[in-house]
């Protein structure tokens, strides 16, 4: 793995020294650059420090590994790859995310999942391990949003699910206090849903060291769009 000091280097040379280097990379000193990896798909990198605004934009199959923060709009419209970040990430996570995985161990910021999209075999998901902020899923069209609370704090925001009009989300708990848009279904997750997301609730587990059972000692809501819902007819093709 190539070793890259980045202080003091802007985005474009950032990510001209990863293009250019024909073994996986690993970033030293990264602070606020933004575009990192950006449409990338063949590299593994690890990023020690604070990426800024936008890191994985458009990733198209590399995997990302941020030990610490991550800025605003991580995995920006991503099509495939995987991000994990070891602490808290910024607002607008995963915007119009079309495919790929992003796993977060601590929190997020507002409109997390916003316009997350699917398409035949592509199912974007994202695990985020603490609290999101408010506009959680807004427009959601497709994929996986999964929240663990696993903070202590308040599961979710305000106005999560606004306009979510495919896609499923998982909430763990029973989301009391949460007020939902009346365009959307809140019920207790079932076996079958449970099911769809357990793979990925085993990889958070094995990536940040948390304990599988301790997340399933616990019921999951899980939120899905009416199908009398208003948006639906506007952005997904009968």
């Amino acid at each position: 793995m190539k070793s890259i000091n980045v202080k003091n280097l802007e985005y474009r040379a950032v990510n001209a020294a990863i293009c250019a280097s024909s073994e996986d990379c690993r970033l030293s000193d990264c602070l606020g650059q933004r575009f990192i990896a950006a449409g990338m798909s063949d590299k593994n990198i690890i990023i020690d420090g604070v990426p800024g605004n936008a890191l994985g934009a458009y990733l198209n199959g590399a995997e990302i590994t941020v030990n610490g923060n991550a800025q605003d709009a991580v995995g920006d419209t991503m099509n495939e790859g995987k991000i994990v970040v070891h602490g808290n990430i910024g607002d607008a996570a995963g915007y119009a995310m079309r495919g790929g995985k992003i796993f977060v161990k601590g929190n997020a910021g507002y409109r997390a999942g916003i316009h997350m999209k699917a398409y035949e075999e592509k199912v974007p998901v994202m695990v985020i391990g603490g609290s999101a902020g408010s506009f959680l899923g807004e427009y959601q069209a497709g994929g996986k949003i999964v929240v663990l609370g696993l903070t202590g704090k308040k599961i979710v925001g305000n106005f999560p699910c606004t306009g979510m009009h495919g896609g499923k989300m998982y909430l763990r708990g029973d989301c009391e206090g949460v007020v939902f848009p009346s365009q959307v279904t809140v019920c207790t997750a079932e076996k079958q849903d449970m099911d769809e997301i357990e793979d990925y609730i085993s990889e958070y587990c094995s990536l940040f060291g948390v304990s599988k059972a301790d997340i399933f000692d616990s019921s999951f809501t899980v939120v899905t769009p009416d199908s009398k819902n208003p948006y639906k007819q506007m952005y997904v093709a009968n």
